[in-house]
């Protein structure tokens, strides 16, 4: 690997490591923090600092290694969160983002040079009792020593160990924490005479001792950031090793080494095991076993029961679940591949039914059926759970709130849901307009809230889930809700709409989503200056979806955002139009019936009870339809509402490879795209967001003419 091929892989960890660092300190905030994500957090900041450190990044180090400070005081406890502190932190988490994004820019970034003086205060700004209670962490039972139930740790830090930024006296004070009690001796028979002393050397040895309900492992990590650079022995209390010993005699019989062994009842730690075996690889002659309890790292009575057990068993590994990262381009190149390979399947079975061949045909089937499932697999690559973006949005909430003087809680839900990769990106920026200005515009202000009965505390949810092989997205909030009449009254203000006009209040809220329509009263940061809803709409309009305002005056407002899951190889039902060939997406359509024959010029159907809008799809067009053909009706639904759509013929289920419409064509009205069929010929797929629109509001016959003119 190249140093710029190592250099990407940093910054793709980078964002990684910053992304949890932001999720444990908004937790953190909250109150809810264990000792776990402490540790995770120090982690993140010591990682990006160790590896700045490689690509000699060092504003980045300088920078870092403040913060990595400041954390490893709140990790010991000696410091607690408070809310100063958690934004002092996030702004430091940015400054790390921007230090490296201007690595990925090749630009010269400013440090912020107040933030660091401010960290640095924060560092240093200890009390006297702070100070005395860490002293007394190290110095505390000193009657303890080595028996039967204390873990023993002997301790050798390298003396470069300071001039790598690494505190011995902080791992020792992290020990109390683990400890009811603990005993520590420092050994100084390395220190020079007081004219070749080096304060940046260390030279000092210490023996502990504690008295611990914890695993070698547990006590093995608090050095995991120094294990290079020291040399640590762990000795369990003496009752361990009955343990240990009745752990290997309980794993399953497998040949298993003698390392596996040890490692999987807790006698030994990886670390351990790697010291001993590169040992091992330098003296060919010498034994794993013999290696460890010389070097003091297990007991030999736990290593005779490894070894008896070894004899008995026969080797057993887990493989180990692995992902692997694969380039964006690559997995757009492959889903085109495939696409290719859905087409040249469909004219195969073209050729086939042609050829009227028995065994053609049979080769053909099973081409398909493969086909599907290499399509199916492909498509799966490319899905991606939506928590990917909505885990953007706590501190998007965190930092709105503040910055307007609300208390707002996040409540996320359906994270898991999944949706192509390519459309993730896409749907960031409208979501991110929909939350503020639920928080700006929805949530009232804590008095008004107060005033009418309402928790002080407004909540913005954001909910995600399939329907109907779409899915749904929706941000809603128990702020105060649209109000028709005062959108209306802006409506007409602007001219947006005549005064005479007869609108539903679904068809009202619809007149915000209007380019340069706002009904902030005053300009701020966040509002009133005529843009967001139309860049929603567009943005929504543009990956195939459809959004939808519900809204209850005085409880809140619901935004539904509904998406297709793929822009890239669909499952399809072909339906005619005199001689030309359409595509419906086959999980919009719910059933197909037969067109009544006294339906006369009505745009709507008895469905069972129920009414069905609906429109014929020839008029939409301008195509002449086959009067004598039966007329059949393909019902789809999308987003909860269904609609009738009248088509000619019904081919059946097919598979459609999407192609884009050039941008002379990009604006048509209920056509979303293009495929190539079986035959060569060209097929236009059908937009059902759109049709259904059209047929709920009645767009049939010339109501759809002047829709396709006014469009």
């Amino acid at each position: 690997m190249d140093l710029s091929q190592a250099l990407n892989t940093f910054i793709d960890e980078s964002h990684e490591l910053l992304s949890q660092m932001e999720s444990i300190l908004l937790s953190a905030e909250s109150g809810d923090c264990s000792d776990d994500e402490l540790n995770a957090l120090f982690r993140c900041a010591h990682t990006i600092k160790g590896s700045a450190g490689l690509f000699g990044l060092d504003e980045l180090v300088r920078f870092t290694h403040v913060v990595e400070n400041l954390l490893d005081r709140l990790r010991a406890h000696t410091l607690e969160f408070s809310p100063e502190l958690v934004s002092l932190l996030l702004a430091s988490k940015d400054q790390i983002a921007a230090l490296i994004g201007a690595v990925v820019a090749k630009e010269q970034f400013a440090l912020d040079e107040e933030l660091l003086a401010i960290l640095g205060n924060y560092d240093t700004s200890r009390s006297m009792a702070q100070c005395a209670s860490e002293t007394s962490q190290v110095t505390v039972e000193p009657s303890i020593a080595s028996g039967t139930e204390h873990w023993h740790l002997s301790l050798r830090f390298g003396p470069d160990v300071l001039r790598n930024g690494m505190d011995p006296l902080a791992f020792i004070r992290y020990l109390g924490n683990l400890s009811r009690h603990m005993h520590v001796e420092t050994l100084c028979d390395h220190l020079p005479a007081i004219a070749e002393y080096d304060p940046e050397t260390c030279y000092l040895g210490f023996e502990v001792s504690l008295e611990a309900e914890t695993s070698k492992a547990e006590l093995e990590s608090v050095f995991e950031f120094v294990l290079d650079d020291a040399h640590i022995v762990i000795l369990p209390p003496d009752s361990k090793i009955e343990d240990y010993v009745s752990l290997i005699q309980e794993l399953p019989e497998g040949k298993q080494r003698l390392g596996e062994l040890l490692l999987a009842c807790g006698s030994i730690t990886p670390s351990e095991l790697e010291s001993a075996l590169s040992l091992q690889r330098k003296n060919e002659g010498l034994r794993l076993g013999e290696i460890l309890v010389g070097e003091g790292h297990v007991q030999s009575p736990v290593v005779d029961a490894a070894l008896a057990k070894q004899k008995r068993g026969e080797e057993r590994r887990q493989l180990e679940s692995r992902s692997v990262k694969v380039p964006s381009d690559r997995l757009d190149a492959l889903i085109d591949q495939v696409g290719e390979l859905v087409i040249s399947c469909a004219a195969t079975q073209v050729q086939a039914r042609r050829a009227v061949n028995p065994e053609l045909l049979e080769a053909a089937a099973n081409l398909l059926r493969l086909v599907e499932e290499v399509r199916d697999t492909a498509l799966r690559l490319r899905m991606s759970p939506i928590g990917e973006v909505f885990g953007r949005f706590p501190r998007v909430v965190r930092d709105v709130a503040k910055e307007l003087g609300k208390e707002i809680e996040l409540q996320i839900t359906g994270a898991d849901a999944e949706l192509d990769k390519a459309m993730i990106e896409k749907i960031s920026d409208p979501l991110m307009h929909l939350v503020r200005n639920a928080i700006d515009h929805g949530i009232e202000s804590p008095e008004r809230r107060l005033a009418s009965g309402k928790d002080l505390r407004g909540t913005v949810c954001l909910n995600a889930y399939h329907e109907s092989g779409s899915i749904v997205i929706e941000v809603t909030d128990d702020g105060a809700g649209l109000d028709p009449a005062h959108i209306l009254r802006k409506a007409v203000q602007r001219g947006v709409v005549t005064a005479d006009v007869s609108l539903s209040d679904a068809e009202i809220f619809r007149l915000i989503l209007e380019p340069g329509f706002s009904t902030a009263e005053t300009v701020t940061n966040l509002s009133g200056r005529g843009v967001g809803m139309d860049v929603v709409r567009s943005g929504v309009e543009t990956l195939r979806g459809n959004l939808d305002i519900l809204s209850e005056l005085g409880c809140g407002t619901t935004m539904r955002i509904c998406l297709p899951l793929t822009l890239a190889i669909i499952d399809g039902f072909q339906i005619g139009i005199g001689a030309s060939a359409f595509i419906f997406p086959l999980d919009a359509v719910v059933e197909c019936i037969d067109l009544p024959a006294d339906i006369g010029h009505s745009e709507y159907l008895n469905l069972r009870g129920e009414v069905l809008p609906f429109m014929r799809l020839g008029q939409l067009f301008g195509i002449s339809s086959n009067h004598k053909a039966r007329h059949n009706v393909v019902v789809v639904r999308f987003g909860g509402k269904s609609a009738g759509i009248v088509v000619d013929q019904l081919h059946g289920e097919c598979q459609a490879v999407i192609k884009p419409l050039g941008p002379l064509f990009s604006g048509v009205a209920g056509i979303s795209g293009s495929t190539i069929l079986g035959s060569g010929e060209v097929a236009l797929i059908l937009d059902v967001p759109q049709l259904v629109q059209l047929a709920a509001a009645g767009a049939g016959g010339r109501s759809a003419a002047a829709y396709m003119a006014h469009h």
